[in-house]
């Protein structure tokens, strides 16, 4: 990319930054139920996976219903670490009822070991159909999801938060699905 086509990209995320975060005040985390409930019984998951989840911050759809849930039928569960920028997270190991840390951004994490994922529920900002991903922009997904080529990647969010085309650079990760509180969307997997 040249440094044109860089500024272009920059001030097209940027804007639909501000996009999503209009389109997501005043959303209910709760809603997070209904999401957990799409996934239960549209998406199966392999006996044993290492399922990744995150603390929802903010307006952030809450999925800890699903956390709660997968826990329950045997699947160790990881929440990520945000580590100092230009790193990828660190996903450690959670049980239900675990003291979480602090963690930067506003986030939480366990103390537990660091265990890699097979399967990742991925907040978001925004999502397309294409299986494009709008994050926060400090790249912390981008990193970890490229060191982990076979996880599959879920994003979570409201419906609301879909757009028609979400401003996507080479090195931005594709999503495999997005599971919102009205259903599972299979992404098309562009580019």
């Amino acid at each position: 990319m040249t440094a044109v086509s860089d500024a272009v990209l920059v001030a097209a995320k940027r804007a639909a930054r501000e996009t999503a975060l209009a389109r997501r005040v005043g959303a209910d985390p709760s809603l997070g139920a209904a999401l957990a409930e799409h996934v239960l019984r549209d998406m199966p998951l392999s006996p044993g996976a290492v399922v990744a989840g995150f603390w929802p911050i903010g307006d952030e759809i809450d999925i800890r219903p699903l956390l709660f849930a997968l826990a329950a039928r045997g699947h160790p569960i990881v929440l990520p670490e945000t580590p100092r920028r230009g790193q990828k997270l660190i996903f450690r190991r959670w049980t239900p009822g675990a003291a979480l840390i602090p963690g930067r951004f506003g986030t939480s994490h366990p103390d537990g070991p660091a265990l890699a994922p097979d399967l990742l529920f991925i907040p978001l900002l925004a999502f397309d159909r294409a299986g494009c991903r709008l994050g926060y922009g400090a790249g912390y997904y981008d990193r970890s999801l490229a060191a982990l080529p076979g996880a599959r990647r879920i994003g979570c969010a409201y419906a609301s938060q879909e757009m028609d085309k979400v401003p996507a650079g080479p090195y931005d990760a594709l999503l495999d699905a997005v599971a919102t509180e009205r259903g599972f969307i299979h992404c098309e997997r562009a580019g």
